[in-house]
């Protein structure tokens, strides 16, 4: 047995609708047009917004607008001439009533370190920015409800909540820029969705401002509330197209005093989904996240990130696995999954693997699970989708995909969260090629509708795939949608051209 007990360790692009419905999705670069209801900005209304925020809290210095313009792949691009900085809620309502009452349209911007560019303008919308809304507000040391005004970081979030014996519910790579506003109002998934689910789950209240100033506060951290609507439910992945959310409550797990790290390879998908139907039955109150990457991803990040390292230099298996258990009792979860780990192996579903030995090597295994995104943007081009496929047909969209391509210079990319049936598709490419970008969609949108799946399992529609939102909806649902939309925001200055697909006359 040769298990390793020791350890080591761009273009701006819109996509549109065609009358067919449901079955085609094409891209246009100048589909959506600015629209004519929105007023233009004016002196007049720089000068209310410095009434309500003080000059420092107005922002029109070119340096700062270039960089809030733009997504931090460099694939979105706006043109607002003007990001605000409120610090309470109450100037945030002030600021949306003004914006409501003169029709100027409003972009809301966390750490702007989403992946579908709906933290950004695509024309002059004002950006309201939180991030001087960042205070941490209480923590309820017996049942671990955090709040917390938007603007806070989901890397303050979790040292603040450790320190008192809890940790946040989510796990993301962009956890040092996240805003909680953001990840709430994206409905975030993450590294640790496997154990404590979705956002829906764990955020306990919020408080959101809607366009027209109103300020509904829900910021209650009862964990069992029956009384009429959750009207919190709706904020929560409606990428601010609803209301902007100010200020969240969110119950967080106590940390757990036991966490280990296993690193493992296998030769085969098959294998990897048995040792996954497994890990969910022999370890199940303890396992809290199961990864998966490709060959392809591996040598991506090692290609391109110097600080990498390999776990398993010496295999050259098909599929890795990152499986991590979190309890409360170490002898008693090491044997669990030392023993678990021996009779995989023993079966020949894992041809080799490691497990951590200290914090030091199991962040070099994070590093390289979370590194492969960063990888992907040092390599080059990248298609990326976001795709919420069953297990069975998670991988053969992958390899579908990579036959498709096989006469082009492209590399195609497959990891994810397979505990959460989430995977990350990448197309990597070193320049953008419409042709293949062509080849790409449709077909990948059709494809996972034909698979029972969903075209966005976390990073959500933004200004990338609005129009494509029929692919995994039901125009009954996408016809609510618009109707929740007009009740809340009647005027549609909140976040526009994003997340709902524009209406045909």
């Amino acid at each position: 047995m040769s298990l390793g007990w020791t350890g080591i360790l761009a273009s701006h692009c819109k996509l549109v609708q065609s009358q067919s419905g449901r079955s085609f999705c094409r891209w246009i670069s100048s589909a959506v047009q600015r629209g004519s209801n929105y007023a233009e900005l004016n002196q007049a209304d720089v000068a209310a917004f410095t009434d309500i925020l003080g000059s420092g809290g107005v922002v029109q210095d070119e340096t700062a607008l270039d960089a809030a313009n733009e997504d931090w792949m460099g694939k979105y691009k706006g043109n607002s001439k003007l990001l605000l900085r409120p610090k309470t809620t109450q100037q945030t309502s002030d600021i949306l009533k003004h914006c409501n009452d003169r029709r100027l349209a409003v972009v809301p911007q966390g750490g702007n370190s989403g992946l579908v560019g709906g933290s950004v303008p695509l024309f002059d919308e004002v950006i309201v920015s939180f991030a001087s809304m960042k205070r941490i507000l209480s923590l309820d040391k017996v049942n671990g409800a955090l709040t917390c005004q938007a603007g806070s970081t989901l890397q303050e979030l979790d040292d603040h909540a450790r320190e008192h014996g809890f940790l946040m519910p989510l796990d993301l790579g962009a956890k040092g820029s996240c805003q909680a506003g953001g990840f709430v109002s994206t409905n975030a998934g993450g590294l640790r969705f496997l154990r404590y689910g979705s956002l829906h789950g764990s955020v306990l209240g919020l408080e959101a401002v809607l366009a027209d100033g109103t300020i509904l506060n829900s910021m209650q951290t009862l964990p069992k509330d029956n009384t009429g609507y959750d009207l919190k439910q709706l904020f929560i992945g409606a990428e601010g197209t609803l209301g902007l959310i100010t200020a969240v409550a969110i119950r967080c797990p106590f940390a757990s005093t036991s966490t280990n790290l296993a690193y493992l390879a296998c030769e085969s998908y098959e294998a990897v989904t048995e040792v996954y139907r497994r890990a969910r039955r022999e370890l199940g109150e303890i396992l809290s996240a199961f990864e998966f990457l490709d060959r392809q991803a591996l040598e991506l990040t090692k290609q391109h990130l110097e600080n990498v390292k390999d776990p398993l230099p010496s295999t050259n298996t098909q599929f890795y696995l990152v499986v991590e258990t979190s309890g409360s009792n170490a002898e008693h979860d090491m044997a669990k999954l030392e023993g678990f780990l021996t009779d995989a192996m023993e079966e020949g579903l894992i041809a080799d693997g490691t497990i951590a030995q200290d914090t030091g090597q199991a962040q070099g295994i994070w590093g390289l699970r979370e590194g492969i995104s960063v990888a992907l943007r040092h390599a080059g081009a990248t298609y990326k989708y976001d795709l919420s496929l069953p297990p069975p047909a998670l991988y053969t969209m992958v390899e579908v995909m990579r036959q498709r391509l096989s006469h082009h210079d492209v590399r195609v990319v497959g990891y994810g969260h397979l505990g959460d049936s989430n995977l990350h598709l990448n197309i990597s490419s070193a320049d953008w090629k419409e042709e293949v970008r062509k080849e790409i969609e449709p077909f990948v949108y059709e494809w996972t509708a034909e698979h029972g799946g969903s075209i966005s399992a976390e990073h959500g529609l933004g200004q990338m795939k609005p129009e494509c939102i029929r692919y995994s909806k039901s125009p009954e649902m996408v016809g609510m949608m618009h109707r929740v939309k007009d009740l809340f925001d009647p005027n549609h200055i909140l976040n526009p051209y994003k997340l709902l697909p524009q209406r045909t006359q």
